[in-house]
């Protein structure tokens, strides 16, 4: 019988549902054609990743069926895995920004927010976000939330999944503190020239205030003036996370050069003095307004721009922006806190012994200012505005000795105290230290300068 007959005889006969007896000759046939169709298979699909073998299915009605091999397709067929995890996405803190919001705006809101909050006190790192910073997020394909870092200065927060759960952990890594120098000279401004020389912005603040005192770092600036500074920078795993602070300090205004050292007495309490031991600190600010412009000096006939007509301005008129603060220029007591005339708002300080100052125009004062409330030198009490009589927002500053106006631009401002005697010694030995070290790194910047 013809071999392809017999198959489709024997198929019709099954799918049929009748009991087919096979004789003995139709089984070797049936075998033989099992053989060929397996060899045809083994030779047009030789790169099957796998087959199975022929097998003879008896069926409950007594029929018989043959399954035939089917060969499985080349590669990796598996499919996405829900677990497989996504590479590392980054989210950069955005100003006002809270984690809700974060999560919100990058489509992970809803269950790994839910799953995150739950962990409670072990992600407070998380509460305190600043601009800038990253967190850094791994998902699985489900948007699951697989692990989390989150790295500021030398403290670092990770989040992991463990056994379907997450869990947080807080690490502190070692802070390494090495000694930096920065030198420059100013040709337009004070913060181009600092951050020429490498300085942040926060440390040519802290340099600013430290020769506050003897420097009006808006109106005495010149071309040509010079500064150095020996600072901190701190270290996480060798990349630096953030200054320090200013261990000794040198600026040339006009001419004239100061030195400020820092000195930490026993009680932790940190000044910084000149090298002999004097201190850098005076009972009074020279300026009460941080890189303002003078728009009015003092003077004993002033044409006044509102009334019309000259008067003595006895005062200073520092110029700046609505909202700017106003910091008391020394440590007293507030004589008076209200609406003054055309002075409009006014604050007027009591100071120790015959000292006396005045704060004028203010658009609000600071919450907390009291009448007959003390304050401390440095402490905000009230904002620049244009109150009372005024063309534009300034403040008007007056300093009185015994009742007596005199200008506070060139006054000779009373000192604080010296060292202590106990403290001068040590002070002494670490000042030569700092000194020294300044003049290495000032060879040592020279000869690079030289070099190029």
């Amino acid at each position: 019988m013809h071999l392809p007959s017999l198959i489709k005889r024997h198929l019709r006969g099954t799918s049929a549902g009748t009991s087919l007896r096979l004789s003995h000759h139709h089984w070797i046939a049936l075998t033989v054609c099992v053989l060929l169709i397996g060899v045809v298979f083994g030779l047009t699909a030789p790169d099957a990743a796998a087959t199975r073998s022929p097998t003879l299915i008896h069926m409950d009605n007594g029929s018989e069926r043959i399954a035939l091999p089917l060969p499985l397709p080349p590669g990796d067929s598996r499919l996405p895995s829900a677990t497989e995890l996504q590479p590392w996405q980054a989210l950069t803190v955005k100003r006002g920004d809270t984690l809700t919001l974060m999560f919100a705006r990058n489509g992970l809101g809803g269950k790994p927010l839910q799953e995150l909050l739950e962990l409670g006190k072990a992600i407070e790192p998380l509460a305190q976000l600043a601009p800038g910073q990253q967190i850094k997020i791994k998902l699985d394909r489900a948007k699951q939330l697989q692990e989390l870092t989150y790295d500021v200065d030398e403290k670092s927060l990770r989040v992991q999944r463990v056994q379907g759960r997450l869990q947080a952990a807080n690490i502190n890594h070692t802070l390494e503190t090495r000694p930096a120098y920065a030198s420059g000279v100013i040709e337009s401004s004070l913060f181009q020239a600092t951050t020429q020389s490498g300085m942040s912005d926060n440390m040519t603040l802290a340099m600013a205030d430290i020769f506050g005192w003897d420097i009006d770092f808006a109106q005495d600036l010149r071309v040509g003036d010079q500064f150095a500074v020996i600072y901190q920078e701190q270290f996480v795993a060798g990349e630096k996370v953030r200054d320090g602070t200013i261990l000794g300090a040198e600026f040339t205004n006009r001419g004239k050069t100061y030195r400020a050292m820092r000195f930490v007495d026993e009680n932790g309490q940190v000044s910084y003095y000149t090298p002999e031991g004097l201190s850098m600190r005076k009972a009074f600010l020279r300026t009460p307004v941080k890189f303002s412009h003078i728009s009015s000096r003092f003077s004993v006939a002033r044409y006044h721009p509102v009334l019309h007509r000259m008067r003595a301005h006895q005062g200073v008129d520092y110029a700046a922006s609505t909202g700017t603060p106003i910091r008391a220029a020394s440590s007293g007591k507030i004589a008076f806190k209200g609406v003054k005339g055309g002075y409009g708002n006014t604050i007027i300080l009591q100071h120790a012994g015959k000292y006396s100052t005045l704060y004028a125009h203010m658009s609000a004062f600071a919450r907390g200012i009291k009448q007959n409330g003390a304050v401390q030198q440095g402490e905000i009490i009230g904002y620049v505005g244009r109150s009372g009589l005024t063309t534009g927002p300034h403040l008007h500053y007056e300093f009185r000795i015994g009742g007596i106006h005199k200008n506070p631009l060139t006054v000779a401002l009373p000192k604080a105290e010296p060292i202590m005697a106990k403290y001068k010694p040590a002070f002494i030995a670490q000042t030569q230290r700092l000194i020294a070290q300044m003049g290495v790194f000032k060879t040592n910047t020279q000869v690079a300068l030289n070099a190029r």
